[in-house]
């Protein structure tokens, strides 16, 4: 069976919009890869995470902020479709 991702954030904080974009782009991206992207409205203040099933790939809090979209898909393919090319986004910037 395909993999589920959550992406559970603070809407208190105004992270919808944020969420909802990092789910258009890892369902653009892994369309045959994964299941389903589901938003999730956390309870806790100041929360962002996203997990892969029950696997916790992303905390804001453990890393001090957000990462740029292409270090989420990276993460996220290196679990649903390690040999998976990402194109532009796996190449660093003065290649």
């Amino acid at each position: 069976m395909k993999p589920s991702i959550t992406i559970e954030y603070c809407p208190k904080c105004g992270w919808l919009l944020r969420a909802a974009y990092m789910a258009q782009e890892i369902l653009t991206t892994f369309s045959d890869d994964v299941q389903k992207v589901t938003l999730l409205p956390s309870e806790v203040g100041g929360s962002y995470k996203i997990f892969i099933d029950d696997e916790k790939i992303f905390d804001r809090k453990e890393y001090n902020g957000f990462p740029e979209i292409k270090e989420i898909k990276q993460w996220v393919r290196d679990i649903v479709n390690p040999g998976k090319d990402l194109g532009h986004a796996d190449r660093k910037f003065h290649e």
